[in-house]
């Protein structure tokens, strides 16, 4: 199988790929097990995101693409380090404001703001992971009232800034893409002092390495 592993940035899956031999990624792809794995990265954000894989899309192709990183939880039972899957996600700005309501880019006409996971095999252990709705966005929370309005207006679990457009683009280019996300902070005022960035980095690509020698 050919794998695409997406990251925003090198340090959210370094130790995947210093464990795997991707040097300083001078080395883009190796062959891991059965599969050929490629590695982008793809910049930090939905235009980044986007760009990084139509770019890619336009001149090669995958079977499997895995978007990997960190993320925020809006859920308390999800706590730092605490590893996820995406089964949705929503590009939770894209839309319209009608004086205090928000209009989706769907209800409007706009295009389409919800995307899916693709329904994948042959990873033992993905199943495993907690399954989580996600929110995309450009900004990420830091108030409080903000907070409590962007829980009642879309129930997320988690946030990203790449998610919803990383699908966007598998979508496009009509190949299965699921995202995995290690929790590195609670949602809330921002707090860099309750981050737990490096255990989350850990979690993730300890996941990863296990998912890809299974």
């Amino acid at each position: 199988m050919n794998i695409l592993l997406v990251a925003a940035t090198q340090a959210e899956i370094n130790p995947f790929l210093l464990h795997h031999g991707f040097q300083n990624l001078s080395i883009r792809e190796k062959q891991i097990g059965e599969h050929q794995v490629s590695v982008l990265i793809s910049g930090v954000g939905m235009v980044a995101t986007a760009f990084a894989m139509g770019s890619y899309c336009a001149e090669k192709a995958f079977d499997l693409a895995i978007n990997a990183g960190i993320a925020g939880s809006f859920d308390t039972a999800i706590q730092p380090g605490d590893l996820c899957r995406v089964s949705e996600d929503i590009l939770a700005e894209f839309g319209a404001e009608d004086g205090s309501n928000f209009l989706s880019a769907d209800t409007i006409g706009l295009g389409k703001s919800l995307f899916s996971a693709t329904t994948v095999s042959g990873f033992p252990g993905y199943d495993q992971l907690i399954n989580v709705k996600a929110v995309t966005v450009n900004k990420v929370h830091g108030n409080e009232k903000s907070i409590a309005e962007f829980v009642k207006r879309f129930h997320p679990q988690i946030e990203t800034m790449e998610g919803a457009a990383f699908f966007y683009a598998c979508e496009q280019a009509g190949r299965p893409g699921i995202q995995i996300r290690a929790i590195s902070n609670i949602v809330e005022r921002r707090n860099r002092a309750n981050w737990q960035v490096e255990l989350a980095i850990k979690n993730l690509n300890d996941t990863l390495i296990q998912l890809f020698n299974a």
